[in-house]
């Protein structure tokens, strides 16, 4: 599962950073509230954590625009503001969790696991649209019952377009989702994977059920 680590100390955004990659998680990570929530609404990332006291756009005003957009993301406030007073406000604002600093990591730990599951138990965590099925956690993918074997990277481009059914998802969207970057609007990296997935996904007399959108991008049809 991938966490967004919303940071703007470099030696804490770090320390978080390997601490959840050697628990096993992917991890993006941003350095202002800005880039912070466009990864948080625009990312597949199943869990955020968000330092309060942020550059660019604070820490409150994320939360508020993750609230609106993504209400079942979890979000673990990460602060140095740990006086009673301002965990009543993190919470009421809509924090999955409040961890004052300093804090120790194997708390916070514990506690992104524990929402995770919890997460999981509310929402699933199986994808299923237009017969396929796709386990993000074990990037276990089938279609129609035959078992598609993706790498990571095809696992990630896929989830991103089940998270999405019948939009349109350009190729900086998609770069900026799955690749973590948008500097190269012109790479074919996109188009590549879809071709990748196109094949895996295909079945006799059947093709992938993702259509290239001309001049916009591509999009996972709903339906067969």
């Amino acid at each position: 599962m991938e966490i967004l680590v919303v940071e703007d100390e470099p030696a804490i955004a770090d320390f978080v950073r390997r601490g959840l990659m050697a628990e096993g998680f992917e991890v993006r990570t941003a350095a202002d509230g800005i880039e912070g929530e466009r990864l948080a609404l625009g990312a597949a990332v199943d869990l955020v954590v968000l330092d309060w006291m942020l550059p660019g756009r604070n820490g409150m005003d994320v939360l508020a625009a993750i609230r609106r957009e993504r209400p079942a993301l979890p979000v673990i406030v990460l602060t140095a503001r740990g006086e009673l007073e301002d965990r009543i406000e993190g919470l009421d604002a809509g924090a999955t969790d409040y961890i004052a600093k300093p804090f120790a990591f194997e708390e916070l730990a514990a506690r992104v696991r524990a929402h995770l599951r919890q997460a999981g138990a509310e929402t699933g965590t199986a994808l299923e649209v237009a017969g396929i099925r796709l386990d993000p956690i074990a990037r276990r993918a089938e279609r129609e019952g035959h078992r598609v074997a993706l790498s990571g990277r095809e696992a990630d481009l896929l989830a991103y377009l089940m998270r999405h059914p019948g939009a349109v998802c350009s190729q900086r969207e998609l770069l900026a989702a799955v690749w973590e970057t948008d500097h190269d609007p012109g790479t074919n990296l996109v188009s590549v994977y879809i071709g990748y997935l196109r094949r895996k996904l295909g079945l006799p007399g059947s093709p992938a059920p993702i259509e290239t959108v001309r001049s916009a991008g591509y999009r996972l049809r709903e339906r067969e």
